[in-house]
């Protein structure tokens, strides 16, 4: 059940990565599979040098609303704190924004997509 100060962040990418998660939160995520459907991934360079440092990678992924309605895109979906989804609005750099979805299983969740 969602409390008020519980909500849902589906991951595709890089804050599914144990050390990522320990910077940005100062613990390690439970989560569980979904999918983001109507949306296509693909890598986007990262010019943020602590940002490479924590993830240890140059390119991230990023997904995109598709025109193609069979398009999903696989990842998980963490249940964390709104203090925690500031933490990961800092984490993430401003090639991206956060936006409002529902994911496969019905569940309406936070993603980083594509800004």
């Amino acid at each position: 059940m969602n409390t008020p100060d519980i909500v849902y962040l589906f991951s595709y990418g890089t804050l599914q990565d144990r050390n990522v998660q320990i910077s940005s939160f100062g613990r390690e995520l439970a989560d569980r599979p979904d999918a983001l459907p109507g949306y296509a991934q693909t890598l986007l360079a990262i010019g943020d040098p602590k940002v490479v440092e924590i993830s240890g990678k140059t390119h991230h992924p990023v997904v995109r609303p598709s025109a193609n309605p069979a398009d999903e895109v696989a990842g998980t979906v963490f249940e964390i704190t709104q203090q925690e989804l500031l933490a990961a609005d800092e984490y993430e750099v401003s090639d991206y924004k956060r936006v409002h979805v529902t994911l496969k299983s019905g569940i309406d969740a936070w993603v980083y997509i594509a800004a």
